[in-house]
Order: C-alpha cells, then sequence, then structure tokens
C-alpha cells in the first residue's frame, strides 16, 4: 500500500536527520572529529533519502504537505551547507530541529485528503500553470526566507546572551559573531518580503477567478498569509523607520 510505504520513506530522512541532531548535540560536549563526520554522514543520508522522496512521489506544493516538505529539504540542504562550510560552529543544533519540525508538520498532513489523495490543481491553476506555479514558488522562497530569519535571530540571541555573562553555554562549539548574525537576519528579511508581497498580489489575482471569492478570501491560508505580511511590515519599520536594537529586532523576528 502506499501510505505504509510512505511512511518508510518518511522514516529514512527524518530519522537521519534525528540523528545528524543527536550527534550534533553530543559534539557540544565532545567536540571530537569523528562525531561530526558521523553527523555530516547521516544529515547526508537524510538530504539524499528526502530528495529520492521528493522525486518519486513529488507531492503538489499547492498543499501543506507537499509545501512542508519542500520547504524542509531546502533547510536541509542550508543545514548541509553550513555544516560542511562551518565545522566549528554549532550550526546544526539550530537549523536540524526547525527541519524535523517542518517534517513533523507535514506528517500531520500526510493523512490529509485534500492535502495528499486529491492533488488535482484548482480550476485557476489548471488554466493559468505558469502564473500558478510563479506563485507557488514565491511563497515557497518567502517561507524559507521567513526560516533562515528566524534561524538567525535565535543565534543572535544565543550569542548575545553568551557575550553578556561571559561564557559559552554550547561548550566548544562556537557561533557566528553578532554582525554577521545581524546580516543573516537583515538579508533573509530583506528579501523574504518582496517574495511574499509579490506572491500575495500574484495569488490575489489568481483568487478572483473563483466562483466563491468570499469564502476563498476568508480562508486561513489567505488570512494567515496576510497576516505574516503584515508581520514583515512591522518588522521593515521597525528596522528602518524606528531603528531599533538589533537584539530587539532579533526577538521580534
Amino acid at each position: 500500500m502506499a501510505v505504509p510505504l510512505q511512511n518508510v520513506t518518511h522514516a529514512c530522512f527524518g530519522l537521519s536527520y534525528l540523528l545528524a541532531f543527536g550527534l550534533e548535540l553530543a559534539r557540544l560536549k565532545w567536540p571530537r572529529p569523528p562525531l561530526r563526520w558521523v553527523a555530516l554522514g547521516c544529515g547526508a543520508a537524510g538530504l539524499v533519502a528526502h530528495s529520492a522522496f521528493l522525486t518519486v512521489h513529488h507531492p503538489t506544493p499547492a498543499a501543506p504537505y507537499g509545501a512542508l516538505l519542500a520547504v524542509a529539504w531546502v533547510l536541509a540542504v542550508f543545514y548541509l551547507y553550513g555544516a560542511v562550510h562551518h565545522p566549528r560552529l554549532a550550526w546544526a543544533v539550530f537549523v536540524l530541529p526547525v527541519v524535523l519540525g517542518l517534517v513533523g508538520l507535514a506528517l500531520a498532513h500526510a493523512s490529509d485528503p485534500q492535502s495528499v489523495a486529491d492533488l488535482r490543481p484548482p480550476d485557476w491553476l489548471a488554466g493559468d500553470r505558469f502564473w500558478g506555479a510563479v506563485h507557488g514558488v514565491l511563497l515557497l522562497l518567502a517561507a524559507v526566507g521567513v526560516s533562515v530569519g528566524f534561524l538567525a535571530s535565535v543565534m543572535y540571541l544565543v550569542q548575545a546572551d553568551r557575550l553578556r555573562r561571559k561564557r559559552n553555554p554550547l561548550g566548544g562549539v562556537k557561533l557566528l559573531s553578532l554582525e554577521r548574525l545581524e546580516a543573516m537576519n537583515r538579508r533573509a528579511v530583506n528579501a523574504a518580503f518582496p517574495l511574499l508581497t509579490v506572491g500575495l498580489l500574484l495569488g490575489a489575482v489568481l483568487l478572483r477567478q473563483y466562483h466563491e471569492p468570499a469564502e476563498n478570501w476568508l480562508s486561513v491560508k489567505v488570512l494567515g498569509t496576510v497576516c505574516l505580511w503584515v508581520v514583515f511590515v512591522v518588522l521593515m519599520y521597525l528596522r528602518y523607520a524606528a531603528h531599533v536594537s538589533g537584539r530587539r529586532l532579533a526577538a521580534c523576528t
């Protein structure tokens, strides 16, 4: 049956990410090269299994199930790149929990027939596949930007607390400087905001072609996207108009 096979495949990359996370936590206390290489191997194996699952099953990103798995895949690539490029930094300790959380949320939608079984595109996507795909890709990239901004903010707050207390709560593993973390947060928010704005406007244009616009405009998906856009407006105001401190902005992000 398809569902048990999907569960096995989910377990392959989910448990690989979980094992890599556990090894990275152990590396905080025992920063030994073998632990790092085994953790990287587990993370790489999870990414390969994750990629194979998306290639074989190609879940639609128009449904929550497929969208969450797609964002988790991009962040898994982000994790593996950072873990290889910054071997002495506690990169995976922050990124892998978000990847695991997204995979867990996707599994929560795996049994939803509207998210998995019924993969037929809506009427507007059937007639305007190109613009529907552009709309989906823009929102997907915006979601990645939101996640990267969140990760940079969490690392910023941990690093700021470490410097204030003059101790390293992460043992022998370090973090990026506050300046680089603030720049990462700023770039992520600056990139995600226009992507989300254009994706939202394009979605509004496509939504007008529905037969019952009032019902669709009040859907949780649309209202949630609009609320997220408002949050971005507030963050942009705090950064460029109110000029709040980096610590407060990280906390807001």
